[in-house]
């Protein structure tokens, strides 16, 4: 089975539309939603299909990350945004052994920031909004899963992410 994705990334924008973000806060944080807001403007630098999830994900990273991950910088700079988008999957209707995004499931981002995030040991903030019918909503889960998972990668700055190439 193949998965089909978007090559450019005005498709991804016009997927995602240019809405403005919901002003939703994580409490535990204070990562506010609105904070990657031009995200669709990031660079795609990677997908990834979850299966635990079944989940098509778009991984983007704004200018400072992109920079970084083309570089393979480690540890990323100050100021790096990581966005994940993650689409359900289903059947593409014209070509049966290939699966498509239909729906936005989640998205989620982090933001390196030593000062906010010290506390971690990794420096990265982490937030995840749940798309619920129209509307986001703010994950009511514990950023501490997501620092409990990100930290079996210390070798890639707590980043799952590496840069694909397009060529």
């Amino acid at each position: 089975m193949t998965i089909r994705h978007f090559g450019t990334l005005s498709l991804l924008a016009t997927l995602l539309g240019a809405a403005e973000l919901p002003n939703l806060v994580m409490p535990q944080n204070n990562l506010n939603f609105r904070q990657i807001e031009g995200y669709e403007d990031y660079k795609v630098v990677a997908s990834h299909y979850r299966t635990d999830k079944k989940e098509i994900r778009y991984i983007l990273a704004n200018p400072i990350a992109y920079k970084a991950l083309k570089e393979k910088t480690t540890p990323m700079p100050e100021g790096s945004v990581v966005v994940k988008i993650g689409w359900n999957a289903k059947p593409m209707p014209s070509y049966p052994d290939a699966l498509e995004a239909e729906n936005i499931q989640r998205i989620e981002y982090m933001l390196k920031d030593s000062k906010r995030f010290n506390q971690n040991g990794d420096h990265w903030g982490y937030a995840r909004f749940v798309k619920k019918g129209d509307r986001y909503e703010t994950w009511t889960g514990d950023t501490a899963e997501c620092v409990a998972c990100h930290a079996i990668v210390p070798q890639n700055d707590y980043l799952f992410t590496t840069l694909q190439p397009l060529h």
